[in-house]
């Protein structure tokens, strides 16, 4: 999803009916406020999120959201979706129609899912710039040894999309169970890395994305707004704990 980012002679010009040239009387008349304030300037940027208001009417008041879901399995990372239930489904909450995914998961995995109607916000968690680390707990067949550390270290190469994975971080809990940490999210990205050992994944668990972990009173399907320092500090770098 793109922002709605515009100048603001021309968010005037449209939701008014004024021809953009007497946007700039308008202004000199201190009928136009942006976010709380007159406005003077024909150049100001706004957003979807910038309330405007003009002669006393309110022409744009939206609020971001920013939400936090705990998905189970059987759940598709979709807004729309004629055979299975989607995130969206879940929600009970009037602006729904308005979010999207902000970094899916499979059909067939579960836990921390992002929704959201900012795609500036969204964006930044997969820009390469952030590296925004997610965490994954998973569950294979057969036993996971330390060449498998290694493996994922070094990088896969997957000749069908040309590319060499970035070096992810594998943390053996027990024989059959791993923390994967990775900055990228190619497709089924973890269990192709697994099938090179011809190990297949039996569950897959988001846990975390940068520094916010899902809450542990989340039950699946459940969701929650996240609060105002959980949205600024998300892509800030994280402790690594391993």
């Amino acid at each position: 999803m793109h922002s709605k980012r515009t100048r603001l002679d021309r968010f005037i010009s449209t939701h008014t009916q004024t021809h953009r040239k007497e946007v700039r009387l308008l202004l000199a008349q201190q009928r136009i406020q942006v976010d709380g304030r007159i406005a003077t300037d024909i150049h100001q940027p706004v957003d979807e999120f910038s309330h405007i208001m003009f002669d006393g009417e309110v022409l744009q008041a939206n609020t971001p959201s920013y939400i936090m879901m705990n998905k189970p399995i059987g759940v598709v990372s979709a807004t729309k979706d004629t055979l299975h239930t989607t995130a969206i489904d879940l929600l009970n909450r009037p602006d729904r129609a308005h979010l999207h995914i902000a970094g899916r998961l499979d059909r067939f995995s579960s836990g921390l899912l992002l929704l959201t109607n900012d795609g500036r916000w969204s964006r930044s968690l997969s820009e390469p710039g952030f590296s925004v680390t997610k965490r994954y707990i998973v569950t294979v067949k057969h036993p996971i040894t330390d060449d498998y550390i290694h493996a994922f270290s070094a990088g896969m190469f997957f000749a069908y999309e040309n590319i060499t994975t970035r070096p992810a971080t594998l943390h053996i809990l027990d024989e059959h169970t791993a923390e994967i940490c990775l900055t990228e999210g190619r497709y089924h990205q973890i269990k192709r890395m697994f099938g090179r050992f011809r190990n297949p994944v039996l569950a897959l668990h988001r846990i975390a994305i940068g520094n916010l972990a899902l809450e542990a009173t989340l039950n699946q399907g459940e969701y929650r707004d996240l609060t105002a320092l959980e949205v600024r500090t998300i892509t800030q770098p994280e402790q690594n704990d391993h």
